[in-house]
Formats: structure tokens, sequence, C-alpha cells
């Protein structure tokens, strides 16, 4: 890993899964649960990995031994306050922050993203791909330089990754193909990814 930045990846696994109806984090693909995927692609270019919850001890037994779980208190205040809370914990200079389900993930493409991070402005806190006219703050790479902008934003009652962003400085992160990023949300996400001709030629 000496030819990109030490880096300290956080993944998040405290929503509800409405829209799923059950647990994201623990539905299986490929034989593996979302959540342990993401572990285990996370430790192939960060040096910790740790995860956010506020059920420890539903994922306990299912991550990589060497990841840490941070626990999130309840009730849930959403995904940026949980980012907050995780970054109080982090040594390295860059964060990785990832959502649990984006099973389209490869170590391959992240450890390439990483090496983008040599380049990004100094005065920039984040290296985060766009979708149209909107971040995707869940799979993105944060300097911990940004940890007092993103608490002042909170203490002024922000609760939006698209708002604090949106008045941050934030390099966007180029990606080929969007469908890397596509998340599990529903049902319907699920069958698309399980039936997929093209899932094996993207997985390692």
């Amino acid at each position: 890993m000496s030819d990109f930045p030490a880096l300290t990846a956080l993944i998040l696994a405290g929503g509800e899964s409405s829209r799923m109806g059950r647990d994201k984090a623990l539905l299986s693909f490929q034989g593996v649960s979302f959540l342990e995927n993401t572990c285990l692609i996370a430790q192939d270019c960060a040096v910790q990995v740790s995860v956010i919850t506020p059920w420890p001890e539903r994922y306990e037994l299912i991550i990589p031994p060497c990841c840490r779980i941070i626990r999130e208190p309840l009730p849930t205040r959403g995904p940026l306050l949980a980012f907050a809370l995780a970054l109080t914990f982090v040594s390295t200079d860059w964060v990785l922050l990832l959502a649990c389900d984006l099973p389209l993930l490869t170590p391959p493409i992240m450890q390439g993203w990483s090496r983008l991070l040599a380049t990004v402005p100094e005065n920039a806190i984040a290296l985060v791909p766009r979708c149209g006219s909107r971040w995707e703050p869940l799979c993105g790479f944060y300097h911990r330089r940004c940890l007092a902008s993103l608490q002042t934003y909170i203490q002024q009652g922000g609760t939006s990754f698209q708002k604090w962003l949106n008045v941050s400085v934030v390099e966007e992160l180029i990606i080929d193909n969007s469908e890397i990023l596509f998340n599990c949300n529903t049902p319907e996400d699920l069958e698309i990814i399980i039936n997929s001709p093209d899932v094996d030629s993207k997985k390692p």
C-alpha cells in the first residue's frame, strides 16, 4: 500500500432499511453478507476499518476480526452525524467513508481511487463522486481536516450531506461507470444485482 496514503475506512451500518424490509447489512450476495463484503474490500486499501452502528451485537460475528465497531447512540440521527462521531476516532489524514450496501465495488477500484488522493488540492476537504447534480457522499474520501467545518455545520442544525458538501471545497472524483455506485435499497434492487449477467465480471 506504499503508493497511496494511509487510510481509515468507516463503514455505516446504522440505517433502518425500511425500503428493503429487512436489514441490508445482513443480506447475502455471492455467499457473503453485504457488510462483510464491504469490510473485506475496505481492508485492501485501509490500515484500519471501523463499522459505525447502534447494533454492535448484530454484526460483531460477521465482520472480519480486525475490524472494530464504533457504537452509534440510539435513536440514530442520520449518516452525517454518525460520520462526525466516527471521525473523532480517526488518526490518519484521510478517511474512506462507505455505505454497507455497495456490492459492485472491488479492491482494484478502491485502490485506484485512493491513488488520486495525492492530487487533491490542500484546501479541499474531500474527494467525492457525483451523479448529476448530487454528491455520492457514502462512497467518498474525506480529509480529517473536514471535522471542524462538519462540527460547525452540525452545531448550526445541519444534517444533510448534500448541503454540507455544497458549502465546502470538494474535489469531484471522476468515475468511468456510475453503475459501480449501485446500492441496494429495495428488494427490486437486490433482484437486479442477483440476476445481472455482468456481476461476475465486476467482482474479483
